[in-house]
Order: structure tokens, then sequence, then C-alpha cells
């Protein structure tokens, strides 16, 4: 029987990378799962067809989640065919690099609506039926930005910030429901980047100066974000609430 036998998991950002190795992670360990994307329909039906592989059951939706009604909508196609959601998951992020002063309005009030409305709208559209049946797990990825600062990315900072503070919060009131709350603070993953650009060796992965600054000396990899993830959804995690675990190879302490 594996960690998530029996539950029903919703990963909003399945298609690609740490929300692709979560979702069959979650698949080898038992549960269904709705999963959630965007763009690149293609590339969220390749990881259904990996976690049905698994024997999951698996409902994939095309959404954008900083879209409320959207939000409204999928949550409930996802309880009309499981009836339940036990793992809210969420994997979206939008992180721009720009300088402070370069940051437009839109581009601001966007990147709130992906790093930190989101999940609010998945949270409000989910926790009811998690408070109804007294369980439940809801986990952000959060990065590097959601515990210290980096240049260039203060509106990223600053969302992601907010995410923390807001999984927090989530604790704190949904507590009393036995349902929890936590993020994962990732850094320096090998993930493919949608704008490689933005990365100190100019194509979305490490220089060598990066990965001797992490006590482990090397990157990391989306399957072990994915059994943090496993642990936080599971039962194994039962008296963590309200905390962010650290995935990064020792590079923030």
């Amino acid at each position: 029987m594996g960690k998530l036998t029996g539950k029903t998991a919703l990963v909003a950002g399945a298609g690609r990378n740490n929300g692709k190795a979560i979702s069959i992670e979650f698949a080898r360990e038992g549960a269904d799962l709705i999963l959630v994307a965007r763009e690149k329909k293609d590339s969220l039906n390749e990881v259904v067809k990996e976690c049905e592989k698994l024997g999951a059951k698996v409902l994939p939706i095309m959404a954008d989640v900083s879209d409320h009604e959207q939000v409204e909508r999928l949550v409930q196609q996802g309880l009309d065919r499981f009836a339940q959601i036990d793992v809210l998951m969420s994997c979206t992020g939008r992180r721009a690099h720009q300088d402070f002063w370069q940051i437009s309005y839109e581009e601001w009030h966007k990147t709130f609506e992906v790093n930190l409305y989101s999940l609010f709208y998945l949270a409000k559209a989910v926790v009811p039926s998690m408070m109804k049946r007294k369980t439940g797990s809801i986990i952000a990825l959060g990065g590097q930005a959601s515990v210290t600062s980096q240049s260039q990315r203060a509106h990223v900072i600053a969302s992601k910030h907010g995410l923390f503070g807001l999984i927090k919060a989530l604790a704190l009131e949904l507590g009393p429901y036995n349902v929890r709350a936590n993020l994962i603070a990732l850094m320096t993953i090998e993930n493919v980047r949608a704008n490689p650009e933005w990365y100190t060796d100019g194509k979305g992965g490490y220089t060598e100066e990066d990965l001797a600054a992490i006590p482990l000396k090397r990157a990391g990899k989306p399957q072990e974000v994915a059994n943090v993830a496993v642990f936080l959804a599971s039962e194994q995690s039962s008296y963590v609430t309200g905390d962010r675990i650290l995935c990064g190879g020792g590079k923030y302490m």
C-alpha cells in the first residue's frame, strides 16, 4: 500500500518540471489525481499517461488558476469526479527577473495573481470540503524567494513571502479541522526554464560557482522535491503544519 492510497490530490502546475515529478510520485504512492495546467495540453497529457500507467485515476483540466472563476469550476469538476480532495498541491510560479524600477504595474499584478492569489483561490474552493471531512493537506512550492531576498525580483520576493504568510494563516485557522498547510522552499533545482537567459549560465542551469556555494555541491532534481511533497501530503507529516521545508542542498542556512 502506498503512502497516499485512498487519497485524491489536486496538483496545479502539473504539466512540467516539479509539478510533473510530484504528480507522478503521488500516483506511484497510490493517489488519484486532478491535474491542472494553463497551457501545453500535450505535455499535460503525457503526465496523465505516466500516472495512469501507475494505476492512478486521473482528471486532466486546462485552466488558469490565477482566475478565481476558473478555479471554482475546476475544483467542482474534481469533486464531482472523485467526491473528495485530500491534498491541494500548488506548483504554480512566475519568476520574471527585472530591476525594481523596470517592473510595470501589469507585471507586478500578474506576478501576485500567479504566485499568491492562485493559492487563495484554490484553498477557498477546496477547504470547505476538507473542513467537512476533517482532513486535508495544503502544500505550496515557494522557493528561496519565500525566505530571503534576491536582486531583480522585488515582485517575486514580495508575492512569495506573502505565500508563506498565507500558508501560516491557513495552518492556524484550519488546524482545528485537522487540515494542515506547509510550504516547500526549493532552491537550485534542475528544471527546464521558460526563460533560460535569466540564469547565471545563460542556459537555465547553474555555474560551477553556483554549485560550489551549496554544501552538497550539486543541483537538486525534481524527484527530490517530489519526495518532500509526498511526505507533506501523507500521514507521515501528521504533526507538521504552518512550516516550511527547505529543499536546497543546504544552500540557505
